[in-house]
């Protein structure tokens, strides 16, 4: 998938009205996403992203303490000044593009890594093992 084709991914998900504002999406939440994830799957999750995405994601340092999910929306509210509906809803359409390029297995990889709350941002069902 191109960058161009992520983009229109993003921006019919998130039906957003013009191409800038999927961009702007992309942009944060990739960055966000690169905070999180470390080692292998941060590298092969920058192998799958088209180019300008991947850059987006390498870029950036991973966070010492890793977020919730919850906290992870709340902390790119925080820094867009945004609200968290919004934020939220952009993260979910950013990460349907990011799971489709990414795959199954790899995002399954991912989930394991992150904490709590990032597969329902992904779109999967959250599953806790029984007490």
């Amino acid at each position: 998938m191109s960058y161009e084709q992520m983009l229109e991914k993003v921006r019919y998900e998130g039906a957003y009205p013009t191409r800038e504002r999927a961009e702007e999406a992309i942009r944060l939440v990739v960055a966000g996403l690169g905070r999180q994830l470390t080692g292998d799957e941060r590298v092969e999750l920058a192998a799958h992203l088209p180019f300008e995405a991947a850059r987006l994601l390498s870029a950036q340092i991973p966070d010492t303490q890793p977020l919730t999910g919850w906290a992870f929306v709340e902390d790119l509210a925080a820094r867009a000044e945004a609200s968290l509906a919004t934020t939220r809803w952009d993260t979910g359409a950013v990460f349907a593009a990011v799971a489709a390029l990414a795959g199954p297995d790899l995002l399954t990889r991912i989930l394991r890594q992150l904490p709590s709350g990032f597969a329902l941002l992904f779109g999967r069902a959250e599953l806790t093992p029984a007490a």
